[in-house]
């Protein structure tokens, strides 16, 4: 007789994201991986010492991955001045003057997490920050983490008046005097973010662990931190993560993408390979390196094959910003796939996916085939010449689905500025999976929410979750199926993080990282996809998380 099993889960639709068997109702586990996935058969495994989930109807899943996030970032700013989870400014402000009264001691007011769409042109002012808080400087960092809103004094402090040069890599904004008005855009951000103190390493473990609570609330078992070094005004959360395994608090798997700092060039791979090996100890390793090679459209940083559209609907003479010569950039990326790592690019506009895509090109002609899995993320705007060379080059898809809507930063700050051919090449999941693309998944948060099934939600509705009816879909002919998209956010993301041997699916042999479902999200119409909660989260067997109401 078989011993007996530590862990059974029964009584519920299991979507075990496994091809050669996608449906069961039991899943066995023992000393953390998974021993049997059936139906009753699997209830023979169940011994005197065993525990035994009822799910009553409820499902269960993989864990889901979450291939784009920054965790520690996140947390920090849950415990600073927090200003997502609203677009109204006069509540900023509100939130803003509230937290400086609440800190007197604190030398710079900051956290973040604002909306562009918040304000015209998504650029507040200094001045509206100076009349809350005149004695202090003040940087706040937006939701997607590409500009930050600056006070006077903050100015001050960085010496940016009308004679200081805009970086090459990012913008001042000004006024028509030539004045900053206190919106910083891309490489500007540093200008004033180097000089913000960085947080005590206790801070910042304490930022990685209450970030990790909210995942695993999520179901996430792993992720890829999107930035593992110091970039802008974020901390390297290297030692956080190492903190954290010594302590035994690190309970997710981990893969750390290391930052490519753009001011440098081949001579920082040397340092990445050592770190790479540094940073390889258990259920945390660093074995990708992140490029940042565009910005993002909502400020036209982000990186176009043809010009941005004006105001008024005018060609204008701003093409965005590659942040990485593409010439440089495939002898880089030829290096670093030499070197066995992966490289994981943001990639948002049409011509930052063409340059991304060529230096893997570059790379597969010069190393051969080697299984280093390159991902482009974000995806905002592909050429369709594009889509099918993701197959072709062993490219996967790294989607943030939640943004594939109609919502204010989209029909206010981006549709106007690209144009109807260009604005209908937007975030083409379906295009994508029917070229036979490996598709994964992430949420980028804290640039937007961290919970899969919202994202899902907008993958398979083309809709926001709680839009108000009459919401036109975005571009429904890019929609995912429910078991396409889930699949992204647990196999897919596996792959990338070459935790598909492992992870990713509910088979046998493979570790017990699991999720319980508050309904089965197959069984209820799309439209309620968003509503779905994780009442439970294991990895390898063990409990994580827990809601209040399972």
């Amino acid at each position: 007789m078989s011993p007996t099993a530590d862990l059974v889960l029964t009584g519920g639709p299991v979507h075990t994201v496994d091809p050669s068997r996608s449906r069961a109702t039991s899943v066995a586990v023992r000393d953390g991986r998974i021993v049997a996935v059936g139906h009753d058969e699997v209830r023979e495994l169940i011994g005197p010492r065993t525990e035994v989930v009822d799910l009553k109807g409820k499902s269960l899943l993989p864990g889901f991955q979450d291939a784009h996030v920054h965790p520690q970032g996140a947390g920090l700013e849950l415990g600073l001045c927090h200003l997502a989870d609203t677009v109204d400014p006069a509540e900023y402000l509100r939130r803003i003057r509230e937290y400086a009264d609440r800190n007197p001691d604190v030398e710079w007011i900051t956290g973040g997490g604002w909306s562009l769409e918040a304000f015209p042109g998504g650029a507040p002012t200094a001045e509206a920050l100076d009349a809350i808080v005149p004695d202090r400087p003040v940087f706040l960092p937006n939701r997607d983490h590409h500009g930050a809103w600056v006070n006077s004094r903050a100015l001050e402090r960085a010496g940016i008046d009308a004679r200081t040069p805009d970086p090459a890599d990012g913008r001042i904004e000004r006024d028509a005097d030539g004045n900053p008005t206190g919106m910083l855009q891309e490489g500007a951000v540093h200008l004033v973010g180097k000089l913000v103190p960085d947080p005590t390493p206790e801070d910042q473990l304490a930022a990685l662990l209450r970030a990790q609570a909210v995942l695993h609330s999520y179901g996430v078992t792993a992720w890829q931190d999107a930035i593992v070094g110091a970039y802008a005004n974020m901390a390297d959360p290297a030692p956080s993560y190492l903190a954290a395994l010594d302590q035994g608090l690190l309970t997710a798997r981990v893969v750390g993408a290391l930052w490519w700092d753009r001011e440098r060039g081949a001579e920082q791979i040397p340092e990445l390979l050592a770190r790479r090996e540094e940073l390889h100890r258990d259920r945390f390793r660093s074995c990708t390196v992140k490029v940042m090679q565009d910005g993002i459209a909502e400020n036209h940083t982000a990186a176009m094959l043809t010009p941005y559209l004006t105001g008024c609907g005018c060609s204008s003479d701003n093409s965005g910003i590659s942040f990485v010569e593409p010439g440089e950039l495939k002898k880089y990326v030829t290096e670093l796939d030499a070197s066995g790592f992966q490289v994981h690019f943001h990639a948002l506009g049409d011509r930052a996916v063409r340059e991304a895509l060529d230096a893997v090109e570059s790379a597969r002609t010069a190393n051969g085939w080697r299984d280093t899995r390159h991902h482009l993320a974000h995806l905002q705007v592909v050429h369709p010449h594009d889509v099918p060379r993701f197959r072709a080059l062993g490219a996967s898809a790294n989607l943030q689905m939640l943004w594939a809507a109609h919502e204010p930063q989209m029909d206010e700050l981006t549709l106007p500025f690209l144009g109807a051919e260009r604005g209908a090449r937007q975030y083409p999941f379906g295009d994508l999976l029917r070229a036979g693309a490996t598709l994964a998944a992430g949420s980028d948060w804290p640039v937007s929410s961290p919970d899969p099934f919202q994202a899902i939600h907008v993958a398979v509705n083309r809709v926001s979750p709680g839009a108000p009816e009459g919401t036109p879909e975005f571009l429904p002919g890019q929609r995912l199926d429910l078991g396409t998209a889930l699949a992204a956010y647990t196999a897919g993301s596996a792959h990338v993080n070459h935790l598909d041997d492992i992870t990713g699916s509910i088979t046998v042999g493979k570790s017990a990282d699991l999720v319980v479902l508050d309904r089965d999200p197959f069984a209820g119409p799309p439209e309620e996809i968003a509503a779905t909660r994780v009442l439970e989260t294991f990895v390898e067997g063990r409990r994580v998380h827990t809601a209040d109401d399972a």
